[in-house]
């Protein structure tokens, strides 16, 4: 059974539901640990993140729920740090690395907000060429680990985020392939697991997960590691799929911790 999922967001940030709401689920599915990571605070985009003035009130509440779940399950206060945040991970007890937008000159451009986003992006940056907006994000990726100093490897794939049925490029093409494995071969060497994120399998937007199987398979062959993370924005998608995936990569060799690397 796994018994640790520390990719949960709150009603801090993007998420639905309250801080203890999501801890009191965690308790009832039979975690032993819950990771609080709400989305740090972006200066460019203020739209889903932590408000700068309230981030010590995230920490003291989480610090709050740890004592008084003690001793039936450990409360952890994490944080998602995305690579062109800038903004202070100190105090945190672990970091998620994550990359949700590609930079163009002053500019931020957000790859996972919503397909028309996505298009105008590969419209307007990228003449149309989707397989070139991936080639950018990849770069972008690569550096995730020098950039938040993370312990856990968010949603590596992200930018698939709208291509179920390959609606924008194929999955398989060279270019693609090509493009996540040199980003892959950076962040081995970094010694950080890989999280697989089941969010779009709880929304039933996916079949596979971040990253896809392949992904994976990619990443065991060259000696890489996962986590499991759920990335819920509600109650209800704690720990979602996690057996499930645990037998799937048992089946595929894929080495799977329950605990981050510190």
């Amino acid at each position: 059974m796994t018994l640790t999922d520390f990719h949960t967001h709150t009603r801090f940030s993007d998420g639905a539901d309250t801080a203890e709401a999501m801890v009191r689920q965690a308790l009832e599915k039979g975690l032993r640990k819950i990771g609080i990571s709400d989305h740090c605070y972006t200066f460019f985009d203020e739209s889903y993140c932590i408000p700068k003035d309230t981030v010590d009130s995230y920490k003291k509440e989480i610090a709050a729920l740890k004592e008084k779940y003690r001793g039936k399950i450990d409360v952890l206060c994490g944080i998602e740090q995305d690579m062109f945040s800038g903004a202070d991970t100190a105090g945190f007890d672990y970091v998620l690395g994550s990359a949700h937008y590609l930079q163009c000159g002053e500019t931020y451009l957000p790859v996972d907000e919503s397909p028309a986003i996505f298009e105008s992006i590969a419209t307007e940056h990228f003449g149309g060429d989707y397989l070139a907006l991936t080639e950018a994000y990849y770069q972008t990726v690569a550096q995730v680990v020098a950039r938040t100093d993370c312990n856990i490897i968010a949603h590596f794939d992200l930018v698939t985020r709208f291509n179920a049925g390959e609606r924008y490029f194929s999955e398989r093409a060279p270019r693609y392939v090509a493009a996540y494995r040199q980003a892959l071969h950076v962040l081995l060497d970094c010694n950080k697991p890989f999280e697989i994120n089941t969010k779009l399998l709880a929304r039933g937007l996916k079949e596979e997960p971040y990253p896809r199987y392949d992904i994976c398979d990619y990443i065991a062959a060259n000696g890489g590691s996962f986590i499991l993370g759920s990335d819920a924005h509600n109650a209800s998608e704690i720990a979602f799929g996690f057996e499930a995936l645990k037998s799937i990569a048992e089946k595929r060799g894929w080495k799977i911790h329950d605990e981050f690397m510190d």
